[in-house]
Parts: C-alpha cells; sequence; structure tokens
C-alpha cells in the first residue's frame, strides 16, 4: 500500500549523523592565539594574522592557552570536514607568523630572456621582453608580500605571512605570462614556480 511505501522509504532515507566532532592545534610557546566570534587572530614574532570563519557553523575556542579546540556538534559529512579545514588554516596562520612563506619562481626561455624589475619597495614586479615583445607586464603583489631578485641567475623569490596571499602573488606572476594563440607545448617560456619553502629555514 502507498501508507507503507512512504514508510519504508523514509526508513531508508535516513541518514546517520556524528554526535560530535572535533580537533585540537597546539600553539606554540613564542605564538599568542586569540578567539572571538569565530575571527582566530595569530600573533607571532614576524607579525599578526587574522581570518574570520564567521561562515562555519563551528564552535571553536581556547581549550587552554596553548590548546585550540574546533568542534561540531551533529554534522553532516560535509560540515564534518569543516572541521579539520579549520585547524590546517590556523596551522598555516601559526606557520606563516614563526617562519613565513617563501615561493622560489625561475624564468624559462627558449631564446629571449625575461627580464624581471621590481618597484614600491619590491611590491610590484616589471616583466620585460616577454617573447621579445615590447609590452610590460607590471604585477601588483598582494598586500603583506614582497618579491625579489634572487642571488641566482634567473630566479624570483616572492616572500609573505599569509599562505593564501603568497601563493596568490606567484599565480599572477605566472598567469601575466601565458603564451596566447601558440602551440603552448613548444612554447614554454614563462615564470613558473619552482620551490616551496619557508623564510626561516627549518633545522
Amino acid at each position: 500500500s502507498l501508507s507503507f511505501y512512504r514508510f519504508f522509504r523514509f526508513k531508508n532515507s535516513v541518514t546517520m549523523r556524528t554526535i560530535v566532532a572535533n580537533q585540537t592545534v597546539k600553539i606554540p610557546d613564542n605564538v599568542t592565539v586569540s578567539v572571538k566570534k569565530r575571527i582566530v587572530t595569530v600573533i607571532g614574532d614576524r607579525g599578526k594574522l587574522e581570518r574570520s570563519f564567521r561562515h562555519l557553523a563551528v564552535d571553536i575556542y581556547l581549550e587552554s592557552p596553548k590548546v585550540l579546540k574546533v568542534e561540531k556538534w551533529f554534522g553532516t559529512k560535509k560540515e564534518l570536514a569543516a572541521v579539520r579545514t579549520v585547524c590546517t588554516h590556523v596551522e598555516n596562520m601559526i606557520k606563516g607568523v614563526t617562519k613565513g612563506f617563501m615561493y622560489k619562481m625561475r624564468a624559462v626561455y627558449a631564446h629571449f630572456p625575461i627580464n624581471c624589475v621590481t618597484t614600491e619597495n619590491n611590491t610590484i614586479i616589471e616583466i620585460r621582453n616577454f617573447l621579445g615583445e615590447k609590452y610590460i607586464r607590471k604585477v601588483k603583489m598582494n598586500p603583506g608580500v614582497t618579491v625579489v631578485n634572487s642571488k641566482q641567475k634567473d630566479e624570483l623569490i616572492v616572500e609573505g605571512n599569509d599562505i593564501e596571499l603568497v601563493s596568490g602573488s606567484a599565480a599572477m606572476i605566472q598567469q601575466s605570462t601565458t603564451v596566447r594563440n601558440k602551440d603552448i607545448r613548444k612554447f614554454l617560456d614563462g615564470l613558473y614556480v619552482s620551490e616551496k619553502t619557508t623564510v626561516v629555514q627549518e633545522e
């Protein structure tokens, strides 16, 4: 009958919800972390980073001065995944204010040497002679990110505390040298990320 079908369909569509999922982040001695209304502030030797998690329905609080806890009650599978995501973001913020992030980029060219010049306190990079073009490509770095020419030939160093701003700046430099209307398998000229590391080298 119809009533039995409705009951059977409802019974099979019930999904199990996890009662509580939590994860903790250990805070180093030289770092201070504060949380207010899901806005996390991290202060370290290299500076201060702030990030809002207001868009996620999770509990974020300091279990002790050196342990941050992220908790989700009765969450679906996607909501529970956010717990680890928040922890990873906070870990990256801690790493940023203690060691900083450094992306190394290499200039690749077959014939025309790519010339890179930094201006305005290393916040803008000018890329000249790409594929022999007269056009000067100017790329402005994200706030708090600097770019300098390395001592090594044809190498750039992009540095900052926020991993997303550093990687975003490196991506903008790479995308500015996109080859158009050519076979990109043959024309490999451009600026590419060669290494991702920290400013303060790990022992």
